[in-house]
């Protein structure tokens, strides 16, 4: 069966990008298709609605402007409902706000980034190489993303474990069994409009950040081998619970 991916959508890019580079649910569509094109996708605006079911059979929740410690109540709603989601043994991906907020409900902390703004092209290096990764090829001694970022893990959750970090983000991507798996940099973005939106924020990034970020614009992006991680842990349905099942109908 095609994979039908539930895209959980926080908030929207900036009206003046739109034209030129589309919304968040196109560019994550267009990042998996390019893998996978038999996949389907499903958009919830969280902020309005949440799923009424968990039908999917995985879960994303994109980046948003706004911080996950905001006392907002859809931002609470959302948590719950990643809570189901564990529970009911779906694969959930968490980028940036995403990654934030599942840390930050699941026993964490995500709070204001110490050394401040994260923009352009953020080097992470990988320091585990689980089941899911290995299935891609042997993974790389380092990944680059796309950063936009003022807020970081501070805290993991229990029972998680760290597979990539940097000294500027310490806490750079997480997994929490075989569920959940997050990333603060950004598969989705490419260069172009990771500089589109530093030039919107320049002024407020200031000159120094801003131009740290146009340089480092140089660098190669590895967003390709990480949608190529995501479908393989989306994939990996060797968890804790179908260890189990295996069991019982071995031993039934």
């Amino acid at each position: 069966m095609p994979l039908h991916l539930g895209i959980l959508q926080t908030d929207s890019v900036l009206e003046d990008l739109q034209p030129r580079f589309g919304d968040y649910p196109s560019m994550f569509e267009g990042l998996f298709r390019a893998e996978d094109p038999t996949m389907s996708f499903t958009t919830y605006n969280v902020q309005d609605a949440l799923p009424d079911n968990l039908d999917c059979d995985a879960y994303l929740i994109t980046g948003c402007k706004l911080s996950v410690y905001d006392e907002l109540p859809w931002i609470g709603a959302l948590a719950e409902f990643v809570r189901q989601a564990i529970e009911a043994k779906k694969k959930l991906l968490g980028i940036c706000f995403g990654h934030q907020l599942i840390a930050h409900f699941f026993g964490g902390e995500a709070g204001p980034a110490p050394v401040g703004w994260a923009v352009g092209v953020q080097t992470s290096e990988v320091v585990l190489n689980p089941r899911w990764m290995n299935a891609v090829g042997v993974p790389p001694s380092a990944l680059n993303l796309v950063s936009s970022h003022k807020d970081q893990v501070l805290k993991l959750p229990d029972g998680a474990e760290v597979f990539a970090t940097s000294d500027f983000c310490e806490v750079s991507g997480f997994t929490m069994g075989n569920e959940v798996l997050t990333i603060q940099g950004h598969p989705e973005l490419t260069t172009d409009y990771s500089e589109a939106l530093m030039g919107v924020r320049r002024q407020l990034l200031g000159e120094e950040v801003y131009q740290a970020g146009v340089e480092s614009l140089q660098k190669t992006t590895d967003e390709r081998l990480f949608t190529q991680w995501m479908l393989a842990f989306i994939n990996d349905r060797d968890s804790a619970a179908d260890r189990a099942e295996v069991s019982q109908q071995r031993h039934g």
